[in-house]
């Protein structure tokens, strides 16, 4: 199955060594000499494709059906002959403000480690490439490729959430700007970033629980010497979850604080149109008054009259004008 294998190799003593091309041939040297273990990794297998590794490694049926048909939340479980993690990597395309997420299940048995990969997210070549360049690491077993795979994963959150600060920030300070340009299309800006936030912590919050328990718990197939190392992951893990936390608290008090300034900018508008209005209706009225055709008004017959009324028409305004203005109306 060229196409969904990635990479299969035997490790030995914190070494990758040659084995038989067949992974069935590998998983069965590295049983034999008991301190080796078989890594295979594949890429979106088809349930034909898979099946034949999942009845030689004796994968568990309901786990096999979560790696095939994918859409998983993260979490843990054990069976009678393996354990089966699940993990959601994401990816941020700053171009687009879009999070999205991949899939990577993790199996791993009596002297095996399956990997399944969906998404482009979660490539697995650099967390191998450098678990072959600590050795140490490598001896703990099985339980090392399921650190290095959490740990490259939980990493990878922290360098998204830090991303996505930076462009809330920019974000903000639209929103506080005193003449934004695009004011119109903020509120709908802060509501997709909210749900690409959203869409993050749903890779991230579900894992918190089986990251503590391979951190606290006594689970089989993990190296007991290895908890130290899953507690690091955890705290890594929180520290991204805090940073979540922060990005949608900071979202909605920003969304809160442009509704505001839409409110004031409203009402500093309706002022404005009120004030040239009362400005309008000065003349309006006395242009009314004086065109009501009777015979006997005050000073109708009068050279001066005319003007007289335009200049009480205009100083009205004018003092309309100051008023408003130092009021903060204009």
């Amino acid at each position: 199955m060229p196409r969904v294998i990635v990479d299969c190799a035997i490790y030995r003593d914190g070494r990758r060594t040659e084995g038989p091309e067949d992974f069935s041939d590998a998983l069965d040297e590295a049983r034999a000499t008991g301190d080796a273990f078989l890594w295979v990794g594949m890429y979106e297998p088809t349930e034909k494709e898979f099946d034949h590794v999942s009845r030689e490694f004796g994968l568990h049926p309901l786990a096999v059906e979560d790696a095939l048909t994918a859409h998983q939340r993260p979490k843990l479980e054990v069976y009678d002959d393996s354990m089966f993690v699940v993990l959601k990597p994401v990816l941020y395309d700053d171009d687009t403000d879009t999070v999205s997420a991949g899939e990577l299940m993790v199996f791993v048995g009596d002297s095996f480690v399956v990997t399944v990969r969906h998404g482009e997210g979660g490539a697995l070549t650099a967390v191998r490439k450098r678990l072959e360049r600590e050795r140490t690491v490598l001896r703990h077993g099985p339980t090392a490729v399921l650190y290095a795979v959490s740990d490259a994963v939980v990493d990878h959150y922290i360098e998204v959430a830090a991303e996505l600060q930076s462009d809330l920030e920019e974000l903000e300070a639209e929103v506080f700007a005193p003449n934004p340009t695009d004011a119109k299309t903020i509120a709908g800006r802060i509501y997709g970033f909210k749900r690409q936030v959203l869409e993050f912590r749903r890779a991230t919050s579900p894992l918190l629980q089986p990251m503590n328990r391979l951190a606290f718990g006594n689970v089989p197939f993990v190296d007991e010497h290895s908890r130290p190392f899953f507690r690091d992951v955890a705290d890594h893990l929180t520290k991204a979850n805090e940073y979540i936390e922060g990005l949608d608290r900071l979202l909605s008090d920003a969304l809160a604080a442009h509704l505001a300034q839409m409110g004031v900018r409203q009402n500093d508008d309706v002022r404005k149109i009120s004030a040239w209005a009362a400005m309008a209706a000065v003349p309006t009225m006395v242009a009314g008054i004086y065109g009501m055709n009777f015979d006997h008004m005050p000073e109708l017959r009068q050279w001066w009259g005319y003007p007289a009324v335009l200049l009480v028409m205009a100083g009205a305004c004018l003092g309309l004008h100051r008023l408003f203005k130092r009021r903060g109306w204009l």
